[in-house]
């Protein structure tokens, strides 16, 4: 593939670059994406029946069991070279505001610093009750673990359906996207709102849009540059291309 040397120059100059990152980088880390067919015990479930707080209030058992399920598949799982590769341009950018809407920590676990998990995070817990995060120390053993605070049941610190986005995080990642100077959009179907719309909330105040994605999106129509490819393979090569621009 080639880089256009437009987007490799605009990113060098760029005061500031926003990465939004969704289930097609982790993908290639081996964590299926959140509507992939279920498989073994949660075949017969059905993701959107379990990931509400209505699931939780009826069946915390079975909820707690599936997330632990995927906490091990996460757990298992390791950064892959398009992690990699935006931790690096981190390091090599103005400044750099990466928002994810993944919930595995990988970003994290490859060296960025500071992901805005638009989604949460599944392997930190919250008070269902309080709707704090809380640490293991606060957390009372059980399936699932009680808070040791008020005795209410914990829940995995991510956001379900029907619920609304951390106002703060909703605040940073929107900020981010209306102030950046180019935007690269990577592994996201576009689809999912309010996530979806940070893209074009850069489009609007005039950033360079750049889509890094297999497959054709929503957004692609409207996007500067759309880089036909898996972010492992994509991003190592932007950033060959940038080093290569900074020698």
């Amino acid at each position: 593939m080639t880089i256009p040397a437009e987007l490799v120059h605009a990113i060098r100059g760029a005061g500031h670059v926003v990465v939004l990152t969704g289930s097609g980088i982790s993908a290639e880390s081996g964590i299926p994406t959140f509507r992939d067919a279920q498989t073994g015990t949660w075949a017969r479930f059905r993701p959107e029946d379990l990931a509400t707080p209505q699931a939780f209030r009826r069946d915390p058992e079975t909820v707690w069991a599936w997330y632990a399920w995927r906490r091990e598949t996460v757990a298992e799982a390791q950064p892959n070279a398009g992690h990699r590769a935006l931790a690096e341009l981190e390091r090599r950018v103005s400044k750099l505001t990466l928002i994810t809407q993944n919930v595995d920590g990988l970003h994290q676990r490859a060296g960025s610093r500071e992901p805005v998990e638009f989604h949460g995070n599944i392997m930190a817990n919250r008070c269902f009750a309080e709707q704090r995060r809380l640490t293991d120390d606060e957390c009372l053993p059980g399936t699932p673990p009680r808070c040791r605070d008020c005795g209410s049941a914990v829940r995995p610190d991510v956001v379900w359906f029907g619920e609304s986005i951390d106002e703060s995080v909703l605040e940073r990642a929107t900020t981010a996207c209306a102030t950046c100077d180019v935007l690269l959009s990577v592994g996201t179907s576009s689809q999912v709102q309010p996530a979806a719309g940070l893209a074009e909330l850069a489009l609007s105040c005039n950033a360079l849009v750049a889509e890094i994605n297999p497959a054709s999106t929503p957004l692609s129509p409207t996007a500067h540059y759309c880089l036909r490819g898996a972010a492992g393979a994509v991003l190592p090569q932007l950033l060959t291309e940038l080093k290569g621009t900074d020698e």
